[in-house]
């Protein structure tokens, strides 16, 4: 059987408030995710975009549920292929490209830190793009945690 979703488990130190904040701002996000900046105004079916430093979009979707700050969901559809290395870092050839997937954020209070599940799926079978982010994902959200509980970054010259 071919896997066709990613489930990533963390506990934080840190409110469900502030952790929704690092996930909606993207004062936020240029701290852990590579100096990309998400921007949307989290309303169901509004537009969201993860933008690379020098503005060029890096992957797109579209709000599908915004319940602060205990639920984020969203689709994901990368723009290229440059941001999605697969197995040893070779690059992921997107010249068909693939249905969006689906982003979901669980943020939920436990033993006074908060327990974030990340599931990231519907993602086509033989998916070229579920490589990229399942070594993608755990780096991301290392460098989420590091920051929200340390103030800083666990890899801030990551590009």
């Amino acid at each position: 059987m071919t896997a066709t979703n990613f489930v990533y488990v963390t506990y934080i130190d840190t409110s469900p408030e502030q952790l929704w904040r690092a996930l909606t701002s993207a004062e936020f996000t240029r701290q852990y995710w590579g100096q990309r900046g998400i921007e949307s105004n989290w309303q169901v079916g509004a537009l969201v975009q993860l933008l690379k430093e020098d503005g060029s979009l890096d992957w797109s979707g579209q709000v599908l549920e915004a319940e602060p700050p205990r639920r984020l969901c969203y689709t994901f559809l990368p723009a290229t292929d440059d941001e999605m290395p697969g197995y040893q870092g070779q690059r992921v050839d997107l010249t068909r490209p693939e249905q969006p997937s689906r982003v979901t954020f669980v943020i939920e209070p436990y033993l006074g830190k908060v327990k974030l599940t990340l599931t990231h799926d519907q993602f086509e079978p033989g998916s070229k793009v579920l490589p990229g982010v399942s070594n993608g994902w755990p780096v991301i959200l290392s460098g989420l945690k590091s920051l929200l509980e340390g103030n800083a970054s666990l890899f801030p010259d990551w590009r």
